[in-house]
């Protein structure tokens, strides 16, 4: 996809008992938001591992929306505060990849908030739009390009060096000039 014709692309991960619930309600109640969004349910958002956000960015997404039970209401007791930690975890390992934190978004939903799954979606779907194109698998064939130029390059300057020349000597060994070298201690 061109920059030209560039739409955002957002990978959703909701969990089964309260957000993806909220936007099946979201549905039946004909709310419209944008239609952005891939939505992908799961059995709560603590099995949300920080690598399935990371392929799904690397596979072309632009930005990813994971949501879940507001802490204390998780049928898992605690799934949600693990995905706290591990979303504040994620978010410094973008920053530090040079990827905006906003492309990443954590949000608590109830099951009988549709109207906050609408709003959510079109909030995130304005930033991600703002934000541009984020375009990993382009930059993927750039990397490879320049990884490419740096491997021809350094075959080209281990071929100049010549491994067989005689004159420089042993790598790492200084020559001793043949005055300086200690003569044998004789012992008497």
């Amino acid at each position: 996809m061109t920059p030209d014709h560039w739409t955002p692309r957002i990978v959703a991960f909701f969990c089964n008992w309260c957000t993806y619930t909220a936007a099946d309600l979201a549905g039946v109640s004909r709310l419209r938001y944008a239609p952005n969004v891939r939505i992908i349910r799961l059995m709560c958002s603590g099995r949300v591992d920080p690598q399935f956000v990371l392929d799904a960015l690397a596979r072309g997404a632009d930005g990813v929306l994971i949501g879940g039970c507001h802490p204390g209401d998780c049928h898992y007791v605690e799934g949600n505060t693990k995905m706290l930690r591990r979303f504040r975890m994620l978010r410094r390992l973008l920053a530090g990849f040079g990827i905006e934190e906003e492309r990443v978004r954590l949000e608590w939903i109830s099951a009988a908030e549709g109207e906050k799954v609408r709003t959510v979606i079109n909030d995130m779907t304005e930033r991600i739009r703002a934000l541009g194109m984020l375009g990993l698998p382009m930059r993927f064939e750039e990397w490879d390009r320049e990884m490419g130029h740096l491997e021809g390059e350094i075959r080209e300057r281990a071929t100049d060096l010549d491994p067989d020349d005689d004159e420089a000597g042993e790598e790492g060994e200084p020559e001793v000039p043949a005055a300086a070298q200690r003569p044998e201690a004789s012992h008497v």
